[in-house]
């Protein structure tokens, strides 16, 4: 994994991250939505890239001093590779650097691997919400993770 390389997504990248997205999502992001999101100053989105091939993305929205994660996927065969963990580490250092000291996100109550990566990054659980999520319906696990200012 020497060759990863983490970067700002691009519009170049769409096509490969709606690739992830779909593989990974029961309701993706469009095409739209990623350019729209992208284009905004109050964003960070990340590729992680290999060989020339985008393998993940991350993304968040930041509010004054808070940022809400709202994307984080690999590309199936590449999972459990660590690539989450640099990417979200990077972003929430990009973040930080840009006055963010807490974050948020909602994660599948059954994604075992996906809390147990951000409760290793320091993030908690603070409750749940109810039917989050669609095909299928789940419950969503709300997750903080802040830094003393």
């Amino acid at each position: 994994m020497n060759n990863l390389i983490l970067r700002r997504m691009e519009e170049i990248d769409l096509d490969m991250v709606c690739q992830i997205e779909q593989e990974t999502f029961s309701l993706p992001w469009s095409k739209k939505s990623f350019e729209e999101s992208i284009g905004l100053y109050h964003t960070i989105f990340l590729v992680a890239e290999m060989d020339g091939d985008v393998v993940g993305y991350c993304g968040c929205y930041q509010s004054l001093e808070e940022a809400e994660i709202v994307n984080v996927a690999v590309k199936k065969g590449m999972r459990g590779l660590g690539i989450g963990r640099k990417m979200l580490t990077e972003l929430m250092n990009l973040g930080k650097g840009q006055g963010v000291f807490a974050y948020t996100l909602e994660v599948r109550v059954s994604n075992q691997a996906a809390i147990h990566l951000y409760e290793s990054l320091g993030f908690e659980s603070i409750g749940i919400r109810k039917n989050f999520y669609e095909k299928p319906t789940e419950n969503a696990m709300i997750m903080w993770r802040q830094w003393q200012i």
